[in-house]
């Protein structure tokens, strides 16, 4: 009987059993959170170079638009080009579910224009706030979601499809 109690053999395929599915859905977890983490860095870049994009006014006298209408259209083709490079779709983006509130420049308020700005929220000009009681200056908000899907078996968040949002705003340069 005492050497029954004190036998250990079977004991690490035991503990291995108990251990390696927890340690497996841990390694699982980093892996897509890491790729949700990426996909974040990609939409917040695209965004970045849609504003920066729309924030430069070209000089175009036989263009037939107007100066808004070409920022706008440049914010949104820098945007799609940032995507594709960075292997993301860009026909899954869609407008951010609440979309940024400034004030306009000229007064009014800003709206997101899918007619004209597609799938994502491109907002010129916008009043933006330097710092509290200063005079803020004219910019550009650029806002976009992205989908993402966890594949986690036996959590929650398995097949779960989650938005990423991301934004970015810039000054306007002037010519």
């Amino acid at each position: 009987m005492k050497r029954l109690i004190s036998e250990t053999r079977g004991a690490e395929i035991a503990e291995a059993a108990a251990v390696l599915p927890l340690m497996f859905m841990v390694l699982l977890g980093i892996f897509w959170f890491g790729q949700a983490f990426s996909i974040y860095g990609a939409i917040t870049r695209a965004a970045q170079e849609g504003a920066r994009a729309g924030s430069y006014a070209s000089s175009c006298a036989t263009c037939g638009t107007d100066l808004l209408t070409q920022r706008k259209s440049n914010a949104v083709a820098a945007v799609q080009n940032a995507l594709v490079a960075s292997k993301l779709n860009p026909t899954l983006a869609r407008l951010p579910a609440t979309p940024p509130t400034f004030l306009q420049c000229q007064g009014g308020t800003p709206s997101c224009d899918p007619a004209a700005s597609g799938q994502y929220c491109v907002q010129a000009p916008v009043h933006l706030t330097v710092s509290a009681g200063a005079t803020g200056v004219c910019g550009i908000s650029v806002s976009l979601q992205y989908p993402f899907q966890f594949w986690l078996p036996f959590t929650s968040l398995n097949q779960q499809r989650i938005w990423i949002s991301s934004s970015a705003l810039v000054w306007l340069e002037e010519q």
